[in-house]
């Protein structure tokens, strides 16, 4: 079979096609699954630029969608030609928060699925939304689950909320949708006019351009009467979470689920403080999360947005389009 590895220090240019033995049958709690797809995020992007270091010779990608194979003994949640997409942390199925590191997470501290047949435990997967392709399934493990735990499950989003989402990625896009699909109003920033056109067309009720409002967390609130939103989806970090305090109102619900400003920075305490807001950080969720999110999903119309589908041998180029910046939703790899 092929696959991608990623050989150290990192970097686009250590990315490799490489063949490699078949795993063979699934053991016991196993399912043997033919991977056809997975999609890009910047965690992924982090690994294999060499930012977050990772072990000579890792496979990357935390996101896997594809076919069931064969089951191993023991298994019934899944049969053969079942549909399914991976789990971020294979070993978090349920309850509370319980991991802090990447050690365990598919394309980081272990490998991941950019291969073409993986051997797995059946826990590390669920099923795919009905009547999804493997494209868009692969869309669901890293940004549809955090922007779901973010409004579904941490912040109680209810009909008649307020979200304010930052950017056109792939976490911001599904927090959009998840939140029109429960009834709540949206308020999206992004630097492109174009994008805010499309953010519009998705159903954004008021868009910002933050280039031309650098103080869109003044703009956000007089949008919303000086009451400020309910839930800011904060995917920039130091750079842009003082304006997401300035968004936010008096006991309101930020999740920090981004650094693309930086890993580190000044927090203006005092700002937070008077908002008396909640500032939670937020990885991904858990396989139960995940289920949850996929019955929404199955239970209504919404498809996820796809920029663009690269081959596998072309995941240089595809992260390349995503260090741009160009791109709106997600990228995908298709195999």
């Amino acid at each position: 079979m092929k696959q991608i590895v990623l050989k150290r220090p990192g970097g686009l240019q250590q990315l490799a096609l490489v063949d490699a033995a078949d795993p063979g049958a699934p053991g016991p709690g196993e399912m043997r699954v033919r991977v056809h797809a997975s999609s890009l995020n910047f965690h992924d992007y982090a690994v294999v630029a060499g930012m977050v270091p990772t072990a000579d010779g890792r496979i990357p990608m935390a996101d896997g969608a594809g076919m069931v194979e064969a089951v191993g003994a023991g298994v019934e949640e899944f049969r053969t030609g079942d549909a399914v997409v991976s789990t971020f942390f294979p070993h978090w199925l349920d309850g509370r928060a319980r991991i802090d590191n990447f050690a365990g997470t598919p394309g980081d501290g272990i490998d991941g699925y950019a291969r073409e047949v993986v051997v797995r435990p059946a826990a590390w997967f669920t099923h795919a939304p009905r009547h999804w392709s493997h494209a868009e399934a692969s869309t669901l493990t890293t940004a549809a689950v955090t922007a779901w735990r973010a409004l579904v499950v941490e912040g109680g989003l209810k009909a008649g909320d307020t979200v304010l989402t930052l950017g056109t990625g792939g976490v911001s896009i599904f927090a959009l949708q998840f939140a029109r699909l429960m009834g709540a109003r949206v308020i999206a920033t992004s630097s492109s006019d174009a994008k805010l056109e499309r953010l519009t067309a998705l159903g954004a009720e008021h868009v910002i351009n933050y280039k031309n409002e650098p103080a869109w967390g003044q703009r956000v609130c007089e949008l919303t009467d000086g009451r400020g939103v309910d839930h800011v989806i904060e995917v920039g970090g130091p750079g842009t979470l003082p304006q997401s305090i300035e968004a936010v109102r008096i006991a309101g619900h930020i999740s920090l689920i981004g650094v693309l400003t930086g890993f580190g920075g000044e927090v203006p305490t005092a700002a937070l403080m008077a908002r008396q807001a909640r500032l939670q950080g937020i990885i991904v969720g858990s396989r139960t999360h995940q289920q949850e999110m996929i019955a929404a999903i199955d239970a209504s119309t919404l498809r996820p947005v796809i920029d663009r589908s690269f081959a596998l041998a072309d995941i240089a180029d595809a992260f390349r389009h995503e260090a741009s910046g160009q791109h709106f939703g997600k990228i995908v790899l298709e195999f």
